[in-house]
Formats: C-alpha cells, sequence, structure tokens
C-alpha cells in the first residue's frame, strides 16, 4: 500500500460521482435514506506560474485562471461562495485561509491577493497556487457531525462524533467507533446507528447517516482509498423531503499502487461531464485525466520528480522518486514498494539518515525503456556534485512476482555504461 493524499477537489468529484453507484459491503443495501446535493466544484490552478516570475506575468495568469472558472462555471456568478486553498493544507480556518459566504467579485480579489503568494502555516512556508471554490451552505452548528474512515493492518475503522466543525477537538478521545474486519460485511444500518449514532436526536437525521455511511464505505473500498474524513459533514432537514447530506471540507487518502485497478474510475470521476454536468461539459470524453497526488503543501516537485510521476502516470508499472537530498551521500535504486522501505529503514539504523538522498522504487514489469529512463534520471541526479566521502549507490530488492529481473536491469545496465564517467569522476561506489 501507498498512501497518497489528493487534493480536497478530487475527493469530493470521487464522492459525488460513486456515492450512489459503489456496490455495497453491508450485509444488506438500504435505500438510500438522504438526498445527494448537486455537484459544483470550481477549480482555480495556476501551479503553471512560478513565483519567482514578474508580478505583471503572475497577475495575468492569475486573472486568466479566474476568467475561466467563470467561463466554466456560471453559477459562480448567482452563489454565494466559500473559497480556500486546496494544496493538503491543515486546518485553513484557523490560519486565515477560508473565505466564507462571499459574492464572486469578492472571491476573485481574496485569490487574487494570494494567488503565487508564499504565506506560512504552522511551521511550514508554501505558495499558494490551488484553489477550491464551491457554494455556501448555511447551517447551525448543531447540524455539523465528524466522520472518518481508515485502513489498518486488521481492517477498516469508521469513527463519528455528533461535534463537529472546526472545534470538533481530540475525535480520538471523543468518536464512537466501528471496526470491519478484513473480509467482513458492513453491519447493516440498524447497527451503524446503535455503534455511531446514538447521540443523534432526530430520527430522520439518524436514518440519513446510517446509510450515507454504508454508502461512503462502499466508496472507500471501491476506490481504494485508505483515509477519507469530512469535518464537518452537515444534515440539512426540509419538510416533505429526506435530509440532503453535504461534505463540506474533506481529506482524502489512495492506495497509488491501485492504480492499474481504480485508476479509470479516478479518471471517470473528474470528467468533464461531471466536473459542469453533462449539458455544458466542454469534452464528450467518458474520462477525465489521471488522479493528480500534489506534493505535500511547502514541497514542490522538482523537474526530475515530475517527470518519473509523468512516467509513472503513462504506464501501468510503478516508477516514483522523492528527493530527501540532493547533496546527499547514499542514493538508492530499489525495485519493489516493501523493499524500498526496508531499504531506507536499514540506512538509517546505520547512522546514515542524513545522508539518504533519495526515495523510491520501481516495480510492476516496467519495461527495459522505463527502467532505463528511470535510472538514468537518478544517475543524472547523484552525478552532479562531489561529495569528499564519494557517493554510494545501492541497487536491490525484493521478491520479483512478475517482473521480469532481466529486463529491468539491461534497462539499468544501459543507464550505468552512458554514466560511466560521471560516475568514476564523482567517486560512486556501486553495490
Amino acid at each position: 500500500m501507498s498512501a497518497k493524499a489528493i487534493r480536497e477537489y478530487d475527493g469530493k468529484l470521487l464522492l459525488a460521482h460513486y456515492l450512489l453507484q459503489s456496490p455495497t459491503l453491508a450485509e444488506e443495501k438500504p435505500a438510500a435514506a438522504f438526498e445527494q446535493p448537486a455537484t459544483r466544484l470550481a477549480q482555480v490552478d495556476v501551479s503553471h506560474v512560478s513565483a519567482a516570475e514578474p508580478a505583471d506575468k503572475i497577475a495575468s495568469a492569475v486573472g486568466a485562471a479566474l476568467d475561466r472558472a467563470e467561463r466554466q462555471h456560471p453559477w459562480l456568478l448567482t452563489t454565494k461562495l466559500v473559497a480556500k486553498p486546496d494544496q493538503l493544507i491543515k486546518r485553513r480556518g484557523k490560519s486565515g485561509l477560508l473565505l466564507l459566504n462571499a459574492e464572486w467579485a469578492a472571491v476573485r480579489e481574496w485569490i487574487r491577493e494570494r494567488a503565487v503568494q508564499e504565506v506560512s502555516v504552522g511551521a511550514v512556508a508554501g505558495v499558494l497556487k490551488t484553489f477550491l471554490v464551491e457554494p455556501f451552505v448555511p447551517h447551525g452548528q448543531d447540524v455539523e457531525y465528524y466522520v472518518c474512515i481508515q485502513s489498518h493492518r486488521e481492517g477498516d475503522e469508521i469513527l463519528f462524533t455528533h461535534e463537529g466543525g472546526i472545534e470538533v477537538g481530540d475525535v480520538d478521545a471523543k468518536a464512537q467507533r466501528l471496526a470491519v474486519p478484513i473480509d467482513q460485511a458492513l453491519p447493516a444500518p440498524a447497527r451503524i446507528a446503535a455503534a455511531l449514532l446514538a447521540d443523534i436526536g432526530s430520527a430522520s437525521q439518524r436514518d440519513a447517516l446510517a446509510t450515507f455511511i454504508e454508502r461512503l464505505y462502499a466508496v472507500y473500498v471501491d476506490l481504494n482509498f485508505t483515509y477519507l474524513e469530512i469535518n464537518p459533514l452537515v444534515v440539512l432537514e426540509a419538510a416533505g423531503r429526506a435530509p440532503q447530506v453535504v461534505y463540506l471540507d474533506l481529506a482524502a487518502k489512495l492506495d497509488q499502487t491501485a492504480e492499474f485497478e481504480s485508476g479509470d474510475k479516478w479518471a471517470r470521476a473528474r470528467s468533464d461531464a461531471v466536473v459542469y454536468g453533462a449539458a455544458e461539459a466542454p469534452s464528450s470524453s467518458a474520462a477525465g485525466p489521471a488522479m493528480e497526488f500534489p506534493a505535500p503543501f511547502g514541497r514542490e516537485l522538482s523537474r526530475e520528480e515530475a517527470y518519473i510521476q509523468e512516467l509513472d502516470a503513462k504506464t501501468g508499472a510503478s516508477l516514483k522518486l522523492t528527493i530527501l537530498n540532493k547533496e546527499g551521500r547514499v542514493w538508492t535504486m530499489v525495485a519493489g514498494g516493501g523493499a524500498s522501505v526496508v531499504y531506507s529503514d536499514a540506512i538509517a539504523a546505520l547512522g546514515f539518515a542524513h545522508e539518504l538522498a533519495n526515495y523510491g522504487e520501481y516495480s510492476g514489469a516496467p519495461s527495459e525503456t522505463q527502467t532505463y529512463e528511470y535510472a538514468k534520471t537518478i544517475l543524472d541526479l547523484m552525478t552532479r556534485t562531489q561529495h569528499a566521502d564519494g557517493k554510494v549507490l545501492i541497487i536491490g530488492g525484493g521478491i520479483a512476482n512478475f517482473t521480469n529481473v532481466a529486463t529491468t536491469f539491461k534497462g539499468i545496465i544501459r543507464a550505468l555504461r552512458e554514466y560511466k564517467q560521471a560516475l568514476i569522476a564523482t567517486n560512486v561506489r556501486v553495490f
């Protein structure tokens, strides 16, 4: 498992598309006792713009992104809105990075002032480049709830508390919990309600939440989530209709190693038909772009990391690279996700954590060319600078289940031969 965080925008698109579609994993599938709101999500993305560019060029790019959002989402002009950065930032409200109940003109100005600007969140500083805009949902604090599903070695666990929102407090201490062991069905909604929803006084809200949690867990498993947190989850009641369940704020992680299985599903949820509505979609394509796994806030992908990520997205194999310390002495080229963790732990245990230059792995039967490109990227990085004690390249791996070792080593050997003189000049020892 490789748990990778995704943007709130993408997590909400996945829920919007699959909430009522994913096959049930419960003992019995109930009729949904809630209404799902219409999907209205607008992304303002200027991730291609560098903070080092001239101010007028930045302003032009931000204005163009805002104009594009306005054209693609006409509802922005007629709806009260919420705006926030969408870059894996926690506690945005407490950091002053949340605009509530605003007109589009105010949202434009708020984003314009912050886009491609550096901000500090706690001890981490980063540049804001991606924003999420969605309708403002008026509600009382008494209908704010918290729900989280997370995966452990023994199975999955659902946490729920009837006190959600910005002041949710210590969830671990006060949440009700429901364990779902591996290969066991989710209990029926009545048992879900008994285990998690005893503090909900309204019978209609309790029924809505019980069936929503059943649907949420179905999506969680169907799309290979490893973590899914909604806070607040709001239940809005209206006379003569089922309660509407709205997920206002969401944090999620997917198992990136499941991309071969779920990648098409992730892409379908990000298609134009889902984002803009079937009637307004600019493209009739059934699938959208491949899922993006952004770098943590405060850390932008290097050119080499972005290149390997692009290669990874184009293949059923797995190619991963994270630069930890570009001046480091110890570099690895490891086959297998599990093996890469073992190698890194061993290097750290031997006292060389501060010298570990990279973390990554190749697996899933990459071709000779793909392995060559992966190896070449690592060799290029490690031979750019000298180290007083020389450098070390560790090539290894775990048990190859279906990877053709001979094919991958042809790619590695080809790269080693190409960088022979650079490796000698940099005093690299290969193990």
